[in-house]
């Protein structure tokens, strides 16, 4: 198939690169020129501005928006939706907030343009690993664009199956899933955001503790100077707790034990935020999740070592760098 992707950065890029890889055709775009040539010398058709990335797909137009949520993303989609006609489809693969899905899902309804919404995870290892996806939208536009999502999906892989599960639908399995109308994809992506700031919170502090069972404050004979490199290891090994959060957290701990390259002061993109919303509107509680944010509220402006730690994961899984303390 072929698919017009804008906004070339950590994920863009790469989602341009999986999809050439498994025989697909991009158009691509970026403000920074060099991505483009980049993705140019690769294989994609780079293009200079909007009109010219339209001009150069062929009917019905697939774009792909890979860009900051808020003005950036709204804008774009705004000057796609003068450029598409009827039956394009406009798909936003940032984190973008669901009622803002909706809004935008309505409004180019009315053009007869479709709006698909992907909760897109898998950071800067999305080329290798593959990117789990979930999506919001009208059942045949996201049929007619399964071609792209199957290529961009991780594969069944070498993951156990899960016992005793029966479906007529194997996306799931195989990384994506169809989660409703326009707006649930990013639902979806929003509360697993949300479980991976609490997941995040729990090793953070628990590696806090071990590290600071050395403490003069405690009685000798209680204190332990623990390898903690070699307990994430360790942990990775038939662990209950092993995850990819906790490979990232060993990653970390073997090349920079102390942690000295990372600020500790742990920003938070937004879904976070969203998620605790959901849960108030809903009446959820959500303990975990909600202190989990104000921790890292906290930590621009005191850090701790496990707030090291979650910087430490965050540049690990997304390449985020966080803005160290003045």
């Amino acid at each position: 198939m072929q698919l017009g992707i804008i906004g070339l950065g950590r994920m863009g890029g790469n989602i341009a690169r999986r999809l050439m890889l498994d025989g697909h055709q991009t158009v691509v775009y970026d403000r920074n020129t060099d991505f483009v040539t980049a993705l140019g010398k690769e294989g994609a058709i780079g293009v200079a501005d909007l009109p010219a990335l339209v001009a150069s797909l062929n009917k019905p137009r697939a774009v792909w928006v890979m860009l900051p949520a808020g003005a950036p993303t709204e804008d774009t989609i705004t000057e796609l939706s003068g450029l598409l006609e009827a039956g394009d489809v406009i798909i936003d693969g940032g984190n973008t907030f669901y009622k803002d899905d909706i809004r935008r899902g309505q409004a180019l309804e009315q053009k007869g343009i479709d709006y698909i919404d992907v909760g897109t995870s898998g950071g800067v290892w999305g080329l290798e690993r593959g990117y789990c996806m979930m999506i919001g939208g009208a059942a045949r536009v996201v049929e007619r664009l399964d071609p792209l999502f199957a290529s961009l999906a991780p594969g069944i892989g070498n993951i156990p199956r899960t016992r005793d599960r029966v479906s007529a639908d194997d996306r799931a399995e195989r990384g994506y899933i169809h989660a409703g109308p326009p707006g649930a994809g990013h639902f979806v992506k929003m509360i697993h955001n949300g479980i991976e700031y609490g997941m995040m919170q729990a090793f953070a502090e628990g590696f806090d503790i071990l590290k600071t069972k050395n403490s003069p404050s405690l009685p000798e004979d209680q204190r332990f100077d623990l390898n903690l490199a070699d307990i994430a290891e360790v942990w990775r090994r038939g662990s209950v707790v092993s995850s990819w959060l906790l490979d990232l957290t060993a990653d970390a701990l073997a090349s920079d034990p102390k942690l000295d390259g990372y600020s500790g002061a742990v920003a938070d993109s937004g879904e976070g935020r969203w998620t605790i919303e959901a849960a108030m509107e809903q009446a959820v509680p959500v303990p975990v999740l909600s202190n989990s944010l104000f921790a890292r509220f906290r930590s621009r402006q005191q850090s701790t070592y496990g707030d090291k730690l979650l910087s430490a994961m965050r540049f690990g899984f997304g390449g985020h760098v966080e803005t160290p303390k003045k």
